[in-house]
This record gives C-alpha cells, structure tokens and sequence, in this order.
C-alpha cells in the first residue's frame, strides 16, 4: 500500500497539533487525526509508529515551536530584561497554543533521543541567559527549575481565567519575575561566597 499523496510526516504533525490547540490534549488520536486529514486511520502508520509516536513527534514540535518564540524574545536583550522578555515570550506561547504547549511537558523517555535534544535546547537557552547571576552550575539547575514552574503556574492560572481581579496581569508578571530575579541575586551571591 503506497502512502496517499500530500500526506507526509509534517502534515500529520502540525494537523495534530491543531487538534490539540482546538479540543486540548485528549483529542490527539488517530482516528480524530484522521477524520481531520479525511482519511482512514490504518493510512495514517505509513508515516508514524502509532499514537505515541504522534504524541511524541507532537511534542518535538512543540519544543522548537517554543524555543523559537523565546529566542524571538531574547532578541538585543540581557540581564534582567532578557529573564522578563523571554518569561514574556513563553507566556504568550502557551496562550496561544494551548494545546501544542500541554503537549511538550512531559518528561521524555530515555530513549526518546529528539525530544531530550528539543527540550535541552530550551534548557541551554535559559541557561545561557541566567549565567550571568553566577548562580554556578546546580543553582542555574535550581533557577531553572524555579522559572519553570513560575512560567508554567502563570501561563496555566491565566489560560483558564484564573486571575479575575482587575489588575494588569503584565504589572502582576513582571513584579513576579523581578521577586524571581531578586532571590536568584541571593542565590549567586551564596554561590559567591562558597566558591
């Protein structure tokens, strides 16, 4: 059985991730793939290994998706206004491609070589711009995993309307990125001292 013309690799992917920004996760299967791409299921595995191959493929995708808007963020900027555009920039993804984004967080297998690869990208992007509060090397692990969660607890509070005072949710990021920032500025400083 020959593989059905147009249909390749890439567009199973981004069709896929339609499928997640527009119903969220769970609708990344198969059968809902194919009902989108109008064809049969079974055509489907001439270019993927299945369903978790899919989601896999998917969260790649995502990863560069992400790394790439960061990137964008960071553009001319250092210091304290590169932490807060690149916080921006994840922010905004995740807003916008909800699904994409929910897709990529999950921890890779061992064996899922790419997806380590797309995900350490973002790592050492992040790296790179905390390496100047001389955090050493496990405290830029620390504040990695610190930005993370802060990025990803306010992208997830704001997707579901979870900030319903009326405030200016960009004042409420950038004072919680300047506490953030504030509090790595301690953490270099014990660094400092233990060095």
């Amino acid at each position: 059985m020959s593989p059905r013309a147009g249909l390749d690799t890439q567009t199973l992917v981004l069709a896929a991730a339609e499928l997640a920004d527009s119903g969220g996760f769970e609708q990344v299967t198969l059968a809902s793939l194919a009902a989108r791409l109008g064809v049969r299921s079974p055509s489907l595995y001439n270019h993927i290994s299945g369903l978790d191959g899919l989601r896999t493929l998917v969260a790649e995708y995502g990863l560069e998706e992400l790394y790439l808007a960061m990137s964008a963020g960071l553009a001319g900027k250092k210091g304290d206004a590169a932490v807060l555009a690149m916080g921006e920039a994840y922010v905004a993804f995740a807003g916008r491609r909800p699904g994409l984004y929910a897709m990529t967080l999950r921890a890779p297998q061992q064996s899922d070589t790419a997806l380590q690869e797309a995900g350490n990208r973002i790592l050492q992007l992040i790296i790179g711009v905390l390496a100047e509060y001389r955090l050493g090397t496990e405290g830029e692990l620390h504040a990695v995993r610190g930005l993370r969660s802060i990025l990803h607890g306010f992208a997830a509070l704001h997707s579901i309307g979870g900030f319903g005072m009326p405030l200016d949710t960009a004042v409420s990021f950038q004072r919680l990125i300047n506490t953030f920032l504030a509090g790595i500025r301690c953490m270099g400083e014990d660094a400092e001292e233990k060095a």
